[in-house]
């Protein structure tokens, strides 16, 4: 009975570390040095030919995606086929990687103290990364009141599994050798010096929470909305100001075609009855329970096997109860699809319905997703609000009737106040982490992880091998004696915070936030009620401390 990686897969590689004949793959070293193929971003698969049926990786997945084939059932049984797919194809993944090494700071060192700017997963990873690795002592910086970010702000709320990661990442700030430091903006609050001055380097984890513009006629009329207002608006971001979502439309129209666009498809047309149980924001949910929504399509520029969704997210899109999945039929998809091989995307699509697309009327009856391809949008019609948007096809163009269309095209950084900024990347600079400066030379002290270093691309588990470089660099160069020594003490920075922003967050802040929320969710049979703005945040950190208070007096 061998086992096999599901929907929920991370990609952070944990379970391979684990496995004790090492039929798991690709490697992040593999994914590293290139040649296995698009499904590298995607997950790991196991080799059912050399699994031993020991266990190791289903206990070690932090997502709980790894169960037995023998218990897969309806759509998810072609995981089994994805995961022996892969090693048909990439026979040489049996080989193990070569043994590595890593640097240690020297005892003589002394104390180490790393900044860590941000709380997303690459943030997380990359302290976990510096609490294993070294004897450093790491303060965790966030804009916002509460940790967490894309785990928190991204992930769709119908995901539990891949929100499970948050436990792996919960001990990180029960460590002894952890501060938090929340609701402090680098940049405002404090600077990249202040910084430097009380720390021997800074690890910045900051994202990259942009949306990307299509730069097409109309994309500024109502109606017209990026995926990330959208994720902002159900996940209860505190930080942005929710624009009103108007679902009165019965067809949207999602632009791009990645993991995000069937984020958004899927928790527009669920049931929101299912989403009550998550713990999606309260203000989307009374929206969705009044939706008009009966047909969300989803339009990629290119083919089948181009499209930039994973096949585990494809897969689960076909399970979503009460949704019908088609495909827009056309010429091309259908040449692709049945010539797909065995484990591509295309090849996922050869037992969906294929359908016409009547691009003037009104949806068909009942409530699906239609995937359609080889359109490239050039224009959004109507005069103040969206009434369409306008496709090429080669040299034929059609209008798309919708009153609500999503562009989920990407992410990209913004700048970093006192780093570098490549502008054509959005990324900051850097050689495996460490920040360059104008003359290519590293930057004393100064580090990148996540999308802010790579550009917007990989998932959450990406993100552990990207930590690790970084992490890798950073220990590196305090071992050469390159990090700059800070003028000031741990103990002036708490002082300088305490000056300068007041409303500090701590962990026990931290810790009655997320009770409030957990408390609030279990009294309506949900994980967690999320707190939407951040005055409703700082009043939860605050509140058992103004009760221990009243206790004592």
């Amino acid at each position: 009975m061998a086992y096999a990686v599901t929907q929920g897969c991370c990609n952070d590689a944990t379970c391979v570390a684990v496995c004790p004949v090492n039929c798991i793959h690709p490697t992040p070293e593999e994914r590293a040095a290139g040649g296995v193929g698009d499904s590298a971003s995607e997950m790991v698969f196991i080799d059912p030919s050399g699994c031993i049926d020991c266990g190791a990786c289903a206990d070690a997945c932090p997502t709980g995606a790894i169960v037995p084939v023998d218990l897969l059932r309806g759509p998810d049984v072609v995981f089994a086929d994805l995961n022996r797919a892969y090693f048909e194809a990439h026979p040489e993944s049996a080989t193990w990687d070569a043994l590595t090494f890593p640097t240690t700071v020297p005892q003589a060192f002394g104390e180490l103290r790393v900044a860590v700017v941000g709380t997303g997963p690459s943030a997380a990873y990359a302290a976990r990364a510096l609490l294993t690795s070294s004897p450093a002592h790491v303060t965790m910086i966030d804009r916002l009141p509460v940790a967490g970010g894309l785990l928190r702000s991204g992930v769709a709320p119908d995901h539990p599994g891949t929100k499970r990661i948050e436990d792996t990442f919960a001990w990180t700030y029960d460590h002894l050798r952890v501060d938090v430091a929340l609701n402090v903006e680098v940049g405002a609050d404090v600077t990249h010096e202040d910084l430097l001055a009380h720390h021997h380097a800074v690890v910045y984890a900051v994202g990259a929470a942009q949306d990307k513009r299509l730069g097409i006629p109309g994309e500024e009329l109502d109606g017209s909305l990026s995926a990330a207002e959208v994720v902002a608006w159900y996940n209860a971001q505190p930080d942005r100001e929710h624009r009103v979502v108007d679902l009165s439309s019965e067809r949207v129209v999602v632009l791009g075609n990645g993991n995000v666009a069937l984020d958004v498809a899927r928790v527009l047309l669920g049931d929101p009855d299912d989403l009550a149980r998550t713990d999606v924001a309260d203000h989307a949910l009374a929206v969705l329970r009044r939706s008009a929504v009966r047909e969300v399509v989803v339009v990629g520029r290119r083919g089948p096997d181009d499209a930039a969704y994973s096949r585990a997210e494809l897969v689960g899109m076909r399970t979503l109860p009460g949704v019908d999945l088609v495909v827009e039929d056309h010429p091309r998809t259908a040449a692709v699809v049945d010539g797909a091989p065995v484990g591509s995307k295309a090849a996922l699509l050869r037992d969906i319905p294929r359908v016409a697309l009547d691009t003037a009327a009104a949806p068909a009856p009942g409530k699906r997703v239609v995937l359609a391809f080889w359109s490239t949008p050039v224009a959004y019609e109507g005069e103040t609000t969206v009434t369409g948007v306008r496709l090429r096809d080669g040299d034929a163009e059609r209008v798309l009737s919708t009153e609500l269309a999503v562009r989920a095209i990407g992410y990209r950084a913004t700048p970093v106040p006192g780093l570098p900024f490549d502008e054509a990347t959005a990324t900051v600079p850097n050689d495996r982490g460490r920040v360059l400066g104008p003359d290519g030379a590293p930057v004393p002290g100064t580090y990148v992880v996540g999308w802010v270093k790579r550009g917007s691309r990989g998932g959450i588990g990406a993100n552990r091998a990207c930590a690790q470089e970084t992490v890798a660099a950073l220990v590196e160069d305090a071992s050469a004696d390159r990090l700059p020594v800070p003028r000031r003490s741990a103990r002036d920075f708490a002082a300088l915070l305490k000056r300068r922003r007041p409303d500090t967050v701590g962990l026990r802040g931290m810790r009655a936030i997320d009770r409030a929320e957990r408390l609030a969710g279990a009294a309506q049979g949900r994980p967690r009620r999320k707190l939407a703005t951040v005055p409703e945040l700082l009043e939860a950190a605050t509140a058992a401390r103004r009760r221990r208070r009243r206790r004592v007096s």
